[in-house]
């Protein structure tokens, strides 16, 4: 579903859709920018009759695609200043967190088959607590956080460990020992945060010998979550790598192990596996040699 987006972008998609060859298995609804905010407001719940049919009539297990959602929410927003409502918080619709809940609440399994929701989510002025972002996060079981700092470091896909969160993240779903590596990769990563405003007023060298092996494992995890992925190739030149979540846990297992501290921070960037970092350090090494 495009809610609000440009003209422009609804094309490139419907070709790339047709280059890649899935444009039979799936079915497109835009309600774009220059159109009335009824028509913004109401494209999403097209979108998702269209995914219900699917579900309950074809048995069918469906994943929809929402962009943007806030538009959905700005498009409420202006119909609620047509009907000349009252209007809220931040200026938003009295009647967001109704309209909200009609579209959220119906992406649901039955036993005929699974709806699963992936939104785009704008948040003004990069505002968590904005009751647009706010409201549409509430009904949502994970939410991928991309910030701008790690764009700066060329770190793709830029998503903040530390902000993103999954509801799914639960020892009785993922297992014990893939929780607790990632809570302490979450734990290293906040203290290396933390430390950054001494570091850059008095240098690494001012740290303790135990924060500064934390900021070394923490800049080499940084690196490591820079994945080659398959749909960025056209843009880096480098073939996507699949690998498996036992793979994952286990590599951020052993770098948090300090098995690989003898590698350079640059060995672990664009890799799949830990392997690869290993032979990718060992090749680094020769040439500098």
């Amino acid at each position: 579903c495009g809610v609000g987006e440009r003209s422009r972008e609804g094309t490139q998609l419907l070709g790339e859709m047709r280059e890649s060859g899935v444009i039979d298995k799936m079915s497109m609804v835009f309600g774009q920018m220059n159109e009335p905010p009824g028509a913004r407001l109401r494209v999403g719940l097209t979108g998702l009759t269209i995914a219900e049919y699917f579900r309950d009539e074809e048995g069918r297990d469906l994943l929809i695609f929402i962009d943007n959602i806030f538009r959905f929410t700005q498009a409420g927003s202006e119909v609620s200043a047509l009907l000349g409502r009252m209007p809220s918080a931040v200026g938003y619709q009295p009647t967001l967190a109704t309209e909200m809940g009609e579209l959220q609440e119906r992406i649901t399994s039955t036993k005929k088959g699974s709806i699963t929701s992936l939104q785009a989510v704008f948040v003004p002025a990069d505002d968590y607590t904005d009751p647009a972002p706010a409201t549409t996060f509430a009904h949502l079981d994970a939410s991928i956080r991309l910030e701008r700092y790690l764009t700066e470091l060329s770190l793709y896909p830029a998503v903040d460990p530390l902000t993103s969160t999954s509801r799914a993240l639960d020892p009785l779903i993922v297992g014990q020992e893939h929780y607790d590596v990632a809570r302490e990769t979450q734990r290293v990563l906040q203290r290396y945060k933390d430390l950054q405003d001494i570091i850059a007023i008095l240098g690494v060298d001012e740290l303790s010998d135990d924060d500064k092996l934390l900021v070394a494992r923490a800049r080499k995890i940084q690196r490591f979550l820079a994945q080659p992925l398959f749909v960025a190739k056209q843009f880096t030149g480098l073939d996507g790598v699949y690998v498996k979540v036992t793979d994952t846990v286990r590599s951020f297992r052993e770098v948090l192990e300090g098995k690989h501290d003898d590698l350079p921070e640059q060995a672990f960037f664009n890799v799949g596996t830990i392997e690869q970092a290993r032979e990718k350090g060992e090749r680094l090494a020769k040439e500098n040699a």
